[in-house]
């Protein structure tokens, strides 16, 4: 197996757990305050099928099932695709300091999952207040810890102190 082939499984085994730490996160979220899930991942299914004109198969409920089933999986996709990039640059002889390392993770699980979002205007960041922002950024911090940790176990490295 090739070093970048390993960086990109080792980087989506270490999304899928970030990934998974994001979701129970976001469940506790849900839990201690009471708030009901996001609609937004089935909404941007919707959307992204309207744009590019290809049809969620079915009618009425079992259409409606597809597009919820859907939504969450495009979360696993943007945090397990960020994994992989992250051990694919990783691989490639990127190494950052830790700090940077984690801003890099959190970055890109934010565009990742935010970002089509928006471009599709399910979304405007712009007009979400303090509580929505720490709902969101929690749960991608707690992604960028895991992620990164977990990539650092499996791939380490002789790591700068700046930069």
């Amino acid at each position: 197996m090739t070093s970048l082939t390993r960086g990109l499984m080792y980087g989506a085994a270490a999304g899928a757990a970030g990934t998974t730490t994001l979701d129970a996160v976001s469940y506790c979220d849900m839990a201690l305050r009471g708030r009901p899930a996001s609609s937004t991942p089935e909404v941007t299914v919707r959307r992204l099928s309207q744009t590019l004109h290809v049809p969620i198969p079915g009618d009425g409920e079992k259409r409606d099932n597809r597009a919820a089933g859907l939504g969450p999986l495009t979360g696993y996709a943007a945090g397990i695709g960020m994994g992989a990039l992250l051990g694919a640059a990783r691989a490639a002889g990127w190494r950052p300091a830790l700090a940077t390392h984690y801003a890099v993770a959190v970055t890109g699980a934010l565009i990742g999952t935010n970002g089509p979002m928006t471009v599709l205007r399910v979304t405007d960041p712009r007009t979400w207040s303090l509580t929505d922002w720490i709902s969101d950024l929690v749960p991608h911090l707690a992604y960028a810890v895991v992620t990164v940790a977990v990539l650092e176990r499996m791939m380490p490295t002789t790591r700068r102190r700046c930069g």
